[in-house]
Order: C-alpha cells, then sequence, then structure tokens
C-alpha cells in the first residue's frame, strides 16, 4: 500500500491529495524566525508544524530538501541593536543559535537550508524593481508598499475583501 498526504488547501478550503511537482525531489520552504530575541511560542509552532511535514515527507518520497530562511535584518532587529549597543550581525547570530538549540530541545531537526536574508539583499533589490516596474508596488514615505488594486486575487487565500 503506497502512503499518500492529504493536505488543507487554503484556496478551495477542502482537503486534498498532495501530488508534488516532482516526486523524486520535494523542496519545501517555510518562512523562519526574525531573530532579534528568544524564541516565543509562535515561533516554535511553526517550527514543530514544518518539521513533522518534512519528516513526514521524507518518509514518502525518496529526496526532500527543506529551505527555512533567518530575518536576520529588519526594524526590530535594528531597533534591538541600537538599544542593547550590540552590533546587528553579533545580536542576529547570538539569537540564531540560540534559536537552533531551542528548537534542537523541541526535536526539531534543522532545515537542510538556512539562507540569511542579508545574504540575498541584492535579489531583494531586483524582485522589489521588478514589482515597481509592473506596477505591483510602489514607493512611499521611504517605504515600498504592495499595490493591492493591481493584483485581482489578492485576499484570495485569506478570504478577505480587497478593499478591508
Amino acid at each position: 500500500m503506497s502512503k499518500k498526504l492529504f493536505l488543507h488547501n487554503t484556496l478551495s478550503n477542502s482537503k486534498e491529495e498532495f501530488f508534488p511537482i516532482n516526486k523524486e525531489h520535494v523542496k519545501i520552504y517555510a518562512c523562519g524566525p526574525t531573530v532579534y530575541n528568544y524564541a516565543h511560542i509562535g515561533n516554535a509552532r511553526m517550527a514543530v508544524i514544518n518539521d513533522l511535514l518534512v519528516k513526514f515527507l521524507r518518509n514518502i518520497f525518496p529526496k526532500v530538501t527543506y529551505v527555512s530562511n533567518i530575518t536576520d535584518i529588519d526594524d526590530k532587529i535594528i531597533e534591538t541593536s541600537q538599544d542593547t549597543n550590540i552590533p546587528i550581525n553579533e545580536l542576529t547570530s547570538k539569537f540564531t543559535k540560540i534559536y537552533n538549540e531551542d528548537m534542537s530541545m523541541l526535536g526539531v531537526d534543522l532545515p537542510d537550508l538556512q539562507p540569511k536574508a542579508t545574504d540575498h539583499i541584492q535579489e531583494m533589490i531586483v524582485l522589489i524593481n521588478t514589482l515597481i516596474k509592473k506596477d505591483y508596488a510602489y514607493e512611499k514615505d521611504g517605504h515600498v508598499m504592495f499595490n493591492v488594486p493591481a493584483f485581482k486575487k489578492y485576499g484570495s487565500l485569506s478570504k478577505r475583501n480587497r478593499d478591508e
């Protein structure tokens, strides 16, 4: 008997069998923590859920690559760095290490790859510029904002009205 995985599809609001794009190599990406402080229950919840899913996938498919990023730059990190007089790279390295240790104590395996946001700034800039050129984003008060009306399907996953 072959093993099957059923997942809740948020878009269709139904349970559906999972069929990977490539059944020989399943790839999964999940957002990881923003590392400016100790992990909280929300961080742990997502790590445990993702870990269970990856372990199940590895039981079914021959190869699974799990990637979960580390957000090591954002407003909270900058603010914490300034408040504590700890350089950003020291602060984020410390809390990345503590996060990984905490998740390990929960029985969560490390992702296969754990890219840091700061290692991909150039790619982010290119993507942001592409979104701006296509009118999916715009600049305002030194920030880049998503242009909600430009994306007709916005809100379909969250079941929210685009005007909210």
